[in-house]
């Protein structure tokens, strides 16, 4: 039975649950830990991005979709929304991240269109 709910899963379901990882170590990899905003911004938003992408793993819902774009969004503006655009490592490790959740988004929702999931 896992074998079978696993096979339905789609690959950005999979994909958001690595960024969320991605997201959560970028303060240490990137030198940023040290500054509570970006630092907590990022740690904050992958336990959201992560929550999400588990309950999107588990059963599919198209607001888990729409949540992830509305998050993905976030993330690119949160720099400026924020005040710590001028650390460049920050504001681009939440630039760059909130743009591939959002596409991954995207992707999710139109693939979900073009290729409903079978209701069990």
């Amino acid at each position: 039975m896992a074998n079978a709910l696993m096979e339905n899963k789609k690959p950005q379901d999979w994909m958001n649950l690595i960024l969320a990882v991605a997201l959560f170590v970028s303060p240490w990899l990137l030198g940023f830990a040290t500054e509570s905003v970006p630092a907590w911004s990022a740690w904050i938003g992958a336990v959201v991005l992560g929550a999400l992408a588990l309950a999107t793993l588990t059963v599919f819902s198209e607001w888990e979709e729409w949540a992830n774009m509305v998050f993905g969004i976030w993330l690119v503006v949160a720099p400026w929304l924020l005040d710590f655009a001028t650390n460049v490592n920050a504001r681009w490790t939440h630039v760059v991240l909130g743009l591939l959740v959002a596409a991954i988004s995207a992707w999710a929702l139109w693939d979900e269109r073009q290729n409903p999931h079978v209701q069990a």
